[in-house]
């Protein structure tokens, strides 16, 4: 069995739902504190050991390929001014970063896709930038546990609420062992009242390479939107699909709820801001 050391992250999306920033700042450079949302991401995969990273990106992002550039010029007004200490939050990627640009919204598979060329015949982690899971463990490295012992694909689930079925790939379950789930089928936005379970895909995933095959056959039928998971239910017959229920809290940092509640959260626990939940305490009580 190959080990995963490749992570694709597709950044194409126009952010929609955060306009106006994001005619001009790429939703997944929106900070997190003091962080862009798509550090967060990164920091969980190379925690995981993953060694190499590909950044499915569009026309209107260079500002994220910009931000895992050398800036000497950046780093030399740190050091003039006195403050090394920043010279770390500022420094490229030690491991190899890959950028190639989808050409237009085509749906997820259609991003995953355009990395084919750089993941080759390995498997490969992806992760979505705008679900951020904060946990004791990453969550990837949850994923790797089960691909090391079964093979094949392995993707994230958490329970979702019936109302909101419709907005994830919902699993069928075949069989359930603690928080290890066997995929019989993937429905994609099911239909009001038709989800075959309670069980949503988020935005992590292990693959393996002919995941991209099947993305392949799908993406020649002209300005049709390539799911994702239409290929990993296809690969699964051959290699089989795994979930796992993580157990970290997920913040889907694509809508604005998910986003303030993540700053939140990873405010409070920040020891050079103590201060905030008194603050907030404060907000509260005045509102009152």
């Amino acid at each position: 069995m190959k080990p995963v050391r490749k992570a694709v992250l597709p950044v194409a999306g126009l952010g929609t739902r955060f306009l106006p920033v994001t005619k001009a700042v790429p939703k997944e450079m929106l900070p997190l504190v003091d962080k862009p949302m798509i550090e967060y991401a990164i920091d969980e995969a190379r925690a995981a050991g993953i060694e190499e990273f590909i950044i499915v990106t569009g026309k209107n992002k260079p500002a994220i390929r910009t931000h895992f550039e050398a800036d000497p010029r950046l780093e030399d007004r740190l050091r003039d001014a006195g403050k090394d200490e920043l010279l770390p939050a500022v420094a490229p990627p030690e491991e190899p970063f890959s950028f190639v640009e989808q050409p237009g919204p085509f749906g997820l598979g259609h991003a995953i896709w355009w990395a084919r060329y750089l993941v080759g015949d390995e498997p490969f982690a992806v992760l979505l930038p705008d679900d951020v899971i904060k946990g004791d463990r990453p969550c990837l490295s949850e994923l790797l546990d089960v691909y090391e012992e079964h093979g094949g694909n392995v993707v994230a689930i958490t329970e979702v609420a019936p109302a909101a079925a419709h907005l994830y790939g919902i699993i069928e379950p075949a069989e359930r062992s603690g928080r290890q789930v066997e995929i019989a089928n993937i429905v994609e936005k099911p239909a009001p009242g038709t989800a075959p379970s309670n069980l949503g895909i988020v935005g992590r995933y292990i693959l393996q390479p002919n995941v991209m095959d099947h993305l392949e056959r799908d993406s020649r039928i002209p300005g049709e939107q390539i799911q994702l998971t239409d290929a990993i239910v296809a690969d699964g017959g051959e290699h089989g699909t795994r979930g796992v229920i993580i157990s970290g809290t997920r913040f889907d940092c694509g809508t604005k709820y998910g986003y303030l509640m993540a700053n939140v959260a990873f405010a409070l626990e920040r020891e050079d801001l103590g201060d905030v939940r008194a603050g907030f305490e404060q907000i509260l009580a005045s509102s009152e």
